[in-house]
């Protein structure tokens, strides 16, 4: 059967204050009174069953989950007690999906991305998931194909063609975030895709991978699957890892019976990681402000303004290019071009002004 995994976890420090410890990004209604959790949910809906949707997402998180996805079990929201990076964010659940169908393939997805269309996405999805299910070694990724030389994204070094599908490539090697001349190196050469972080594989392939590469996380994914009360006490003791470091990579340079293929997302493709990227995505008002909430803007323009407090009102005026958020948590002002730097900064108010205001 087909299953797919939304991954949910995260912070989103670079959209503080919107987003923080207690609320991350993903579980804001920011988009048309929409949250990224249920674009993402939307996207993969009718693919396959409800039943067959599995979350994984912070413990504190679960029950704000829960009520943006009341089609998703309760059993299917499983919950970290503390992130370990993605391996075993996806590790655990698919030792959960192949216990419960052993030749279960999964499809892993994110929920701080927005695509489009998503008729096109759904398709490469089902390529995936036909490909896996034909070809048992095979580890599908999706490379998205660049439209610029982008330095905030890791890449996919593409080979050939594969004999079986050649609408899918080898994958030669996975690269990390590029300098601006190699990522225009890159983008010129054709040969390379973003990498979406997105993936397709039987449960079992992955468990298998696992057994010769981090043999200590399998052995640890069958405790939490043979015991799960047992979460608290192994959770935390896993690898903080990437699935890309740990698994993709060294795959994608042959041996361990697997190989890496990519197919290509021809869509349009944000992360939402930033107030920069999100400005495009919410209204324009007369003057080219991006508003969300009650404000005011006079000789104002090229604005994100976020007001996130029915009690104030949020005014502006001869400002240019600049990102004004306010909540009742605290009240952030920075360049939309610096908006990158917003983590940094959270790790100072921590600092300075108390654990409470991060």
């Amino acid at each position: 059967m087909q299953h797919v995994l939304i991954l949910a976890g995260g912070s989103g420090t670079r959209l503080w204050p919107l987003s923080h410890q207690g609320e991350p990004k993903q579980l804001l209604e920011l988009i048309d009174g929409m949250s990224l959790l249920r674009m993402a949910y939307e996207r993969v809906a009718g693919l396959v069953p409800d039943s067959n949707i599995v979350v994984c997402t912070g413990a504190a998180y679960a029950d704000t989950v829960a009520r943006l996805l009341p089609e998703i079990p309760g059993e299917n929201i499983l919950g970290e007690p503390v992130g370990r990076d993605s391996l075993n964010a996806v590790a655990w659940p698919a030792g959960i999906i192949a216990d419960r169908d052993p030749d279960g393939v999964m499809a892993v997805v994110t929920a701080d991305h927005i695509i489009r269309p998503v008729d096109d996405f759904r398709a490469a999805l089902q390529h995936g998931f036909d490909l896996a299910t034909a070809d048992p070694g095979a580890l599908v990724t999706f490379g998205v194909v660049p439209t610029e030389p982008n330095t905030g994204f890791g890449y996919l070094h593409r080979g050939g063609p594969l004999e079986s599908d050649p609408h899918a490539h080898e994958v030669l090697e996975f690269v990390e975030k590029p300098s601006p001349e190699v990522a225009r190196q890159y983008f010129d050469s054709g040969e390379y895709w973003w990498n979406s972080g997105m993936f397709v594989w039987r449960a079992s392939t992955l468990l298998d991978c696992l057994a010769q590469l981090k043999p200590e996380t399998r052995h640890q994914v069958d405790q939490l699957v043979a015991d799960p009360s047992r979460i608290d006490e192994v959770y935390p003791l896993m690898e903080k890892v990437s699935v890309d470091i740990a698994v993709m990579e060294p795959a994608s340079h042959g041996g361990y019976g697997v190989h890496v293929a990519a197919i290509p997302l021809e869509i349009q493709w944000y992360d939402v990681g930033s107030y920069e990227a999100l400005a495009p995505h919410l209204l324009d008002d007369d003057e080219g402000n991006h508003v969300k909430g009650l404000a005011v803007a006079l000789d104002s323009s090229g604005n994100l303004l976020i007001n996130d407090r029915s009690d104030a009102v949020l005014a502006v005026t001869g400002l240019r290019n600049m990102a004004v958020v306010t909540t009742d948590r605290a009240t952030l002002v920075v360049p939309l071009s610096q908006s990158q730097q917003v983590k940094a900064l959270v790790a100072e108010v921590a600092a300075r002004a108390g654990g409470r205001f991060a």
